[in-house]
């Protein structure tokens, strides 16, 4: 059996070991937290400079910006230092690739380009209400709604001409063969981009692709049925987009 002085022994032992284990867990453990700490001190020290970045150029850039084109400037720029893949999209550019992705959208039904400030109609759409309301193509549209378009860029004025199904807008229009503007009222429907061109050279089906949305692959097949009907032969597809002068815009 241990005697009393064995057993004190050993209870100074344990002790010891306790203690030895309590500092080293402390050493170990105290330099992990203390990182940690410092870490979080760290991002909160760089998003603190990026207050101070952001409140100087408010108060002190020699121009007056625009406080949410900063913000979504700082934000695009932190997701395009990630890869070449990833940026922001602004609330208006979501709703912009939205309706790209669709293909579809409340409108005229005219394709425009723009010409020395004007926006000039490329074509009207086939059974669209720009269409029945008599636009033609080479019209200039001047103003919408009775405001005027010179020194909007294409896409502000297409947006302009844009909107809900059912309502109403009001073109202002110049014409060649007219000698004053006038006024054509139209009420704006749903308009469908056609995605996909058919036409048939000889024996063979082509299928011309000039965008890829949700309407491309019904255009595709629709195309070829309508086309093949009439033709037996080869098929040859190509993609293709304006690459030169303003891009047609669609309203």
């Amino acid at each position: 059996m241990m005697g009393m002085h064995g057993m004190k022994r050993l209870a100074i032992a344990a002790a010891g070991g306790a203690a030895l284990g309590l500092l080293v867990t402390t050493q170990v453990a105290g330099p992990l937290i203390a990182q940690e700490a410092e870490g979080s001190r760290s991002v909160y020290e760089q998003l603190d400079l990026f207050g101070d970045i952001f409140e100087r150029i408010r108060s002190d850039y020699v121009e007056e910006v625009d406080e949410q084109e900063l913000i979504e400037a700082a934000i695009n720029g932190m997701l395009t230092s990630l890869d070449p893949h990833s940026s922001y999209l602004s609330p208006d550019d979501a709703d912009a690739m939205r309706v790209q992705t669709r293909g579809e959208f409340g409108g005229l039904g005219i394709e425009v380009t723009q010409e020395e400030g004007w926006v000039k109609v490329v074509s009207p759409m086939d059974g669209t209400p720009a269409d029945a309301a008599g636009i033609l193509t080479g019209d200039f549209i001047t103003a919408v709604d009775g405001e005027n378009v010179l020194g909007l860029t294409l896409d502000e004025a297409v947006e302009m001409m844009r909107g809900p199904v059912g309502s109403e807008i009001v073109l202002t229009i110049v014409r060649e063969a007219v000698d004053e503007p006038f006024d054509v009222s139209i009420i704006r429907d749903t308009i469908r981009l056609t995605a996909v061109r058919a036409r048939t050279e000889g024996d063979t089906v082509v299928l011309r692709v000039t965008t890829f949305n949700e309407q491309t692959f019904a255009n595709l097949s629709d195309g070829l049925s309508a086309k093949s009907r009439r033709r037996a032969g080869s098929t040859r597809s190509t993609a293709s987009s304006s690459t030169s002068g303003t891009t047609p815009g669609a309203c």
